[in-house]
């Protein structure tokens, strides 16, 4: 039987959404880094990008779980 909001395998989109706020975040980290260890000069957009990556992945880090563990499997 399909619940509320489809046949959505929760723990699957908690964990995938969890992985990849931890990838997002790494990359922006990483990437900052690298810009900083290696002097290069960078455009102020890809300073941005990476920044937004860190910010998205750690959004993604929190809720995801939140959302897909704990919110929607009480609403059906």
């Amino acid at each position: 039987m399909a619940g509320r909001y489809g046949d959505l395998d929760y723990p699957t989109l908690a964990k995938g959404g969890f992985a990849l706020g931890i990838a997002l975040f790494a990359v922006g980290v990483l990437g900052e880094f690298a810009i900083g260890a290696t002097g290069t000069p960078v455009p102020g957009w890809e300073k941005a990008l990476l920044f937004d990556a860190e910010v998205i992945g750690v959004l993604l880090f929190f809720f995801s779980p939140l959302v897909f563990g704990v919110v929607l499997p009480l609403t059906e």
